[in-house]
């Protein structure tokens, strides 16, 4: 007979935890001092500090090693943080995003980046483009798309303004949360982003009917207002609560469940291709009749899949609009380079905003808590 199995006491398993820890250390300093060989080589060689297809394949390689029992996602965060590390061993990078801290894009851009960037808060998504095509930030992080919503337009008509790059799309669940210091009999307004009100609109109306919905820049700018104004709450993310010292009243509030925001990280330098990217771009079409349909009759006989495509008007004339569409292919395919030549038969002008890699699977978001909160057992 096989003799039962003796469980091991508290104490041991700790003792075993540290010696974990221990190596774990040693091989993070270890592969630190590799990543300082590599900043080195990069600086000789020209190369950007922040390189999205070997991000992915550095986390995706990790994921694939995972014997478990941790979570896919539980690895991926790991790997994300120590990468974030390695930025600013090698040169710290500035991250530019809609301020104040707190908001959905600081969210998005701490679980993309990691908590070792230095972060740039502007009060507008213009403002990210600003700086990122002055160079005073090396990368912004700005939403594009909402599953619930759709389109954010003031994403779109900063991109016809300024000059920038498309280096990476990140996909974040998003949870929202009612926050305030009071008891929610004695909210008399709340704050939020009017995409945000459209997205928990139906809570509104059903739990929060006699409080009025006042519109503000950005989810964190809604949370200092319910943290200083007598009788104000905000909808916003619990991470901004946290940060800011407001209280979580109700939280996943949002109408659909699995709601994601997809984010575009912006910059100036090119992508190489990966085998599994994406390109976007925006045009506007000559003069003539069939121009559309010209445009995406040849990226269906290259076998392109158009995965996104909306309408905007130009700013220039009345009735005058550029479409605005995403293909599932990088710009130096073969099959993608015929289709945009053929595409600028049709246009009066054509901007590729960027190839770069499709992301893989959401960041999650809006329910973790701030990035200085401790984890609840640690062994």
């Amino acid at each position: 007979m096989t003799a039962p199995h003796t469980p091991r006491h508290l104490s041991d398993l700790r003792t075993a935890i540290d010696s974990v820890d221990e190596r774990l250390v040693a091989l993070l300093a270890e592969r630190a001092r590799l990543v300082v060989e590599v900043g080195s080589a990069k600086r000789s060689e020209g190369v950007a500090v922040y390189a999205p297809g070997r991000e992915r394949a550095v986390i995706e390689r990790a994921v694939r090693l995972n014997p478990g029992p941790l979570q896919a996602r539980t690895i991926e965060a790991v790997f994300r943080e120590i990468m974030s590390g390695s930025f600013a061993l090698e040169r710290p990078l500035r991250i530019a995003c809609l301020g104040p801290e707190g908001s959905f894009s600081h969210l998005a851009a701490t679980r993309h980046f990691g908590s070792s960037v230095e972060h740039c808060f502007v009060p507008s998504i213009g403002g990210v483009f600003a700086e990122v095509a002055s160079g005073h930030a090396d990368h912004g992080m700005v939403p594009y798309e909402n599953s619930s919503m759709g389109s954010i337009f003031e994403t779109l008509d900063a991109f016809l303004a300024h000059d920038v790059a498309i280096r990476a799309e990140a996909l974040v669940f998003v949870r929202l949360a009612l926050l305030a210091n009071c008891a929610p009999t004695d909210v008399t307004r709340i704050y939020s982003k009017p995409q945000v009100f459209d997205q928990c609109a139906q809570w509104c109306r059903r739990v929060m009917p006699n409080a009025a919905r006042l519109s503000e820049t950005s989810t964190s700018a809604s949370v200092l207002r319910a943290r200083d104004e007598p009788g104000a709450a905000a909808i916003a993310s619990t991470f901004a609560g946290e940060l800011h010292g407001v209280r979580t009243l109700f939280d996943a509030i949002e109408d659909r469940a699995g709601n994601a925001t997809r984010f575009l990280i912006l910059g100036r330098e090119p992508v190489p291709q990966t085998g599994n990217d994406k390109t976007s771009m925006w045009f506007a079409l000559a003069n003539r009749p069939g121009g559309l349909v010209g445009v995406l009759e040849g990226f269906r006989r290259e076998g392109i899949n158009i995965t996104y495509i909306e309408k905007r008007p130009s700013g220039e004339a009345h009735w005058d609009y550029v479409f605005f569409i995403d293909a599932a292919a990088h710009r130096l395919d073969l099959p993608m380079a015929r289709a945009l030549e053929e595409a600028e038969r049709h246009c009066a002008r054509l901007v590729v905003l960027g190839s770069y890699p499709q992301a893989q699977r959401p960041l999650h978001a809006g329910n973790e808590g701030a990035p200085a909160r401790a984890a609840a057992t640690s062994g």
